[in-house]
């Protein structure tokens, strides 16, 4: 399987995924820690793909969204963004809004 294929095969199965360094309980950069502290706060479970574990994953990704840096959180196979963004999201509260909705949406199927 093509690499991006692969990506979205791991989009199409985790309604919400972040990419990112490290894991959850232990980010290897202050973005990723970022990102998974506003996932944490809204409190809506989501996947996550240490890039560092897959560099196929890491150099083709880069490509297939057209986003060169790291973490890139997807909601529904849609790139949401970077640290910055989803933090953004999260103190406006736009990132709860959406993945509430997302849930939503994904239960009544």
């Amino acid at each position: 399987m093509d690499i991006n294929n692969r990506i979205k095969e791991q989009l199409e199965t985790n309604p919400v995924l972040l990419y990112m360094k490290g894991t959850p309980d232990f980010p290897q950069c202050g973005f990723s820690g970022q990102t998974v502290a506003a996932l944490k706060a809204v409190g809506r479970p989501f996947a996550y793909i240490n890039i560092f574990e897959d560099q196929e994953i890491r150099e083709g990704l880069k490509t297939y969204s057209n986003w060169p840096t790291f973490p890139q959180l997807y909601i529904d196979g849609e790139l949401v963004g970077g640290a910055d963004i989803v933090v953004e999201m999260f103190h406006s509260g736009e990132l709860k809004e959406m993945l509430v909705s997302d849930e939503s949406a994904s239960s009544s199927t």
